[in-house]
This record gives C-alpha cells, sequence and structure tokens, in this order.
C-alpha cells in the first residue's frame, strides 16, 4: 500500500480548511515544509483604516503554516505564532506567503512565512512553531 503523496496531504487539509477557502487562498508551490500560496484582498478584509486588518494577514500567515507543516502526514499544530506588521495591504493587493521550515524534530517544527505584495514589497513576517502529533492527515488504504 502506498504512502500518501505530499500533493494528496495538502489537497486533504484544504479541503477541509473553510476558512482558507475563504480567503481565495491558492496554492502556486509546494514540498514538504515549504509552500508559496497566493490571495487577493477584498473589501469585506479591510478595517477602519481601509488597509487590510491584521487578522486577515496573520490569518493568511497560519494558513502557509499549516501546508507547510502539514506535507509529512503528520497531523501538526501551532503551538506558538508570532507576526511583524511591516506594510500596509489594500483593496486589490495580491499577497503571496512563502514557508520555509527552519527545524523540525518528531515533536516540534519551527518554520518562517514572508509576505509580500505583487510589487515585491514585504507586508508581514510571520514565524510559527507547531506541535507534530503522532496522528496521520491521511491512512493508507
Amino acid at each position: 500500500m502506498a504512502k500518501p503523496t505530499t500533493k494528496e496531504v495538502i489537497d486533504y487539509l484544504l479541503s477541509k480548511d473553510r476558512f482558507s477557502a475563504w480567503l481565495g487562498i491558492e496554492l502556486l508551490e509546494f514540498a514538504k515544509g515549504t509552500c508559496k500560496i497566493s490571495m487577493v484582498i477584498r473589501d469585506e478584509m479591510l478595517n477602519g483604516f481601509d488597509i487590510v486588518h491584521g487578522g486577515v494577514t496573520f490569518a493568511f500567515a497560519d494558513s502557509a503554516l499549516a501546508v507547510a507543516s502539514n506535507g509529512y502526514n503528520q497531523l501538526s499544530v501551532a503551538l506558538e505564532t508570532s507576526m511583524s506588521f511591516t506594510a500596509p495591504a489594500r483593496i486589490g493587493d495580491t499577497l503571496i506567503a512563502e514557508a520555509n521550515e527552519i527545524s523540525r524534530t518528531n515533536k516540534i517544527g519551527v518554520y518562517t512565512i514572508r509576505i509580500t505584495n505583487q510589487d515585491q514589497v514585504t507586508v508581514g513576517l510571520f514565524k510559527g512553531t507547531v506541535y507534530r502529533t503522532s496522528k496521520t492527515l491521511l491512512v493508507n488504504d
């Protein structure tokens, strides 16, 4: 029985993630421990200053963390996260999040996510630590 591929695992993860779907996330690139995703800022994502709400940018980065850390088919959940908002994003901007694995042990993974806009301006820097459980997302048939 074949082990699930990284693509099968990530497709399954995203098929269950209704919030990432609401964000309009598109998967651009992926491999175990890394990914690149994008989304477009819509009107309902803006705060009272007509810039993207920080929670939206944070959630976008958190989705990148989920994709990058779960590609091994070992259920991983956020343990600690932090984010710096370095520039505003506005309606119509296309954001790209690039997640990279910094370290991974049997139980802990550490990732950095850089979010840029369509002009390559960094709008956010995110660091996430995940707990790697003993459960799998997909089981062999």
